[in-house]
């Protein structure tokens, strides 16, 4: 299978954004990716909580939602949307991940678990349970003849939310976010490498990179991550962009037989 992770620099217009991501995609699949992920916050990066519910959708409504059902159905690869805000109330949203089969239809949802508060400097504080409701279940879905993991975001710290899915018989762990600047040059490939050896599992990380209209500035660095923890695909930048690697369920098979570490855990 041949997967692509793209990377992106959304912003506020959320048409504009669907339309840069279409190209991508189309671009990722012309060169052959059947299995294709975007990163966090794919249609929209916001201004601020009025913007954020004046913009987004209840989920049958949301028209990033139903044109990306028709690109995977055109394309007819398997497509994952790597978060939507959708709306949940006047005053809640869910940060959402879909998975769409190459039939256009959903084929699983996950609902990001961790929620983003935290105080990385005076500067740079960050309350998603502000505006967000938090998913209670995790998700494992088939893609071709390979279980998916799905996560989101901040969720990456949370080794045990892998090794559940590892458990579940997930050989893909997909973590599509927006990781801050400060946050992404420190942790955030020690943790995608430590994901994937610790489950021996492949881990997709597509990225939001760049300064957005906001001003809101992300990491990037989007990558594909093999289950030995060698990075085979990356975008060493924080520029739009994909990259791309085979992936082969019988690598993880193999990797899992010679170090079953992830079955061997002693609870103490």
């Amino acid at each position: 299978m041949l997967a692509a992770c793209i990377q992106l620099c959304s912003g506020r217009d959320i048409d504009k954004n669907i339309e840069q991501t279409d190209a991508w995609i189309r671009a990722a699949h012309k060169e052959g990716a059947t299995l294709i992920a975007t990163p966090e916050n794919t249609h929209l990066i916001h201004g601020g909580t009025k913007e954020l519910f004046e913009k987004i959708s209840f989920e049958g409504d949301c028209l990033a939602l139903a044109h990306f059902k028709k690109l995977a159905k055109e394309l007819s690869i398997d497509l994952l949307i790597g978060s939507l805000a959708i709306k949940l109330s006047d005053t809640k949203a869910a940060n959402r991940s879909f998975l769409i089969g190459c039939g256009g239809q959903v084929t699983a949802s996950y609902d990001k678990i961790h929620l983003f508060d935290v105080e990385i400097n005076e500067q740079e504080t960050w309350r998603e349970s502000d505006n967000y409701s938090a998913g209670k279940h995790p998700v494992v879905a088939p893609v071709g003849d390979m279980k998916l993991g799905l996560s989101i975001c901040y969720d990456l710290r949370f080794a045990s939310l892998y090794k559940y899915y590892a458990n579940m018989g997930a050989n893909i762990l997909s973590v599509p976010a927006a990781f801050t600047q400060i946050t992404g040059k420190a942790h955030w490939q020690a943790l995608l490498r430590a994901r994937a050896i610790e489950t021996s599992s492949y881990v997709m990380a597509p990225a939001q990179g760049g300064l957005h209209e906001t001003g809101r500035a992300t990491w990037g660095h989007s990558m594909i991550v093999d289950p030995w923890g060698e990075i085979i695909a990356i975008l060493d930048h924080d520029n739009p962009g994909y990259c791309m690697a085979e992936i082969s369920k019988q690598k993880v098979e193999s990797i899992r037989k010679k170090i079953p570490a992830w079955q061997q855990e002693t609870h103490l």
